[in-house]
Formats: structure tokens, sequence, C-alpha cells
């Protein structure tokens, strides 16, 4: 089974940045991660 690079945690504290007014491609840069991941988990973590 393929290793998960960031917690769940992590996760919702990097869109805690993208809803703190930034755009997708701050958060993106800074932590390495792509663009369609914020939306995906933006859509996975919506409700917590």
């Amino acid at each position: 089974m393929k290793r998960k690079r960031y917690t769940e945690e992590q996760i919702i504290s990097i869109l805690k940045e993208h809803e703190a007014g930034s755009s997708a491609a701050d958060p993106t840069r800074r932590h390495g991660v792509a663009e369609n991941s914020i939306y995906r988990w933006k859509a996975k973590f919506d409700s917590m």
C-alpha cells in the first residue's frame, strides 16, 4: 500500500492557509504539493 505523505492534521492546516485568503499557488509552493491536491483535499476534508 502506498504511504501517505501528509497526515490529516497537516492537510487541514494547509487548507486553512488556503482559506485564509491566499491563492492556491502560495501553499503549493510552500509545502511542495500540486495545486490539484489542494482542490481534491478541499472536497474531501471540507466538512471538517
